[in-house]
């Protein structure tokens, strides 16, 4: 996906906020080679593009894999993280089942391209509302030809930090989705039950992985609530 999965939060808090998206490597228009990468290397992307803006404290959010970088960004400069905005996301490894669905699912695409059995059943998982997901299919079936295999096996083969979740000072929201089959609430659970300072934890009815862009109806009231809650936030821009 690409930054414009954001566009619902960037419309909501941009008045108020100065709002970065990131398109991570091998994503939207930020493309990788066949160099290996890890979550922690996304991380360094992330603390390197707040140098770059002259940024010193921010907020850090992310969805799904953008939560795993923002949860590693947090334990490598905790000095720079006021807050994390976690949505549909995990600290734990990829199950091994899901390697080999995922590994398989990465193959097909690098070799015959996103057709369409993939990319509808994709966009069930990821979006989960008919209304958004031709635009998205759309977008995936104009990247065919460009490799995902490094990116996905960044995904597949990334390190468990649940043991480290506890030592993240920063204050945190989650949001997920009770639809949300990519990380049930069992494996949310690494997250709930070890973030020092969760404030809140909202949990969207019919709402599946991309709960932030099916649902901003409800995810945004919340963000909202959240950031007016961490103080000295003004003074960050």
């Amino acid at each position: 996906m690409d930054a414009s999965m954001f566009a619902p939060q960037v419309e909501a808090l941009s008045d108020r906020y100065r709002v970065v998206c990131i398109d991570a490597r091998g994503h939207g228009a930020t493309m990788s080679d066949d160099t290996p990468f890890t979550y922690w290397d996304a991380a360094d992307d992330v603390l390197a593009v707040l140098d770059e803006l002259g940024v010193q404290r921010a907020v850090l959010g992310g969805m799904s894999q953008g939560g795993f970088t923002m949860l590693r960004a947090a334990l490598m400069a905790p000095e720079r993280v006021m807050g994390l905005i976690l949505i549909s996301t995990e600290a734990g490894p990829c199950p091994d089942e899901e390697q080999k669905i995922y590994g398989e699912t990465f193959l097909v695409w690098d070799t015959i391209g996103p057709v369409d059995e993939l990319t509808t059943a994709l966009a069930g998982q990821i979006i989960g509302d008919p209304e958004l997901e031709p635009a998205w299919i759309a977008k995936w079936r104009d990247r065919k030809g460009i490799p995902i295999a490094t990116a996905g096996n960044c995904l597949l083969y990334r390190d468990d930090i649940t043991d480290q979740v506890s030592t993240i000072t920063a204050p945190a929201i989650l949001i997920r989705g009770l639809e949300d089959v990519a990380v049930p609430i069992e494996r949310a659970r690494s997250l709930i039950d070890n973030l020092p300072d969760l404030r809140d934890v909202v949990e969207v009815p019919g709402a599946a992985h991309a709960v932030n862009l099916t649902h901003p109806d409800v995810v945004n009231p919340r963000i909202e609530a959240f950031l007016a809650g961490l103080p000295g936030l003004g003074d960050a821009r």
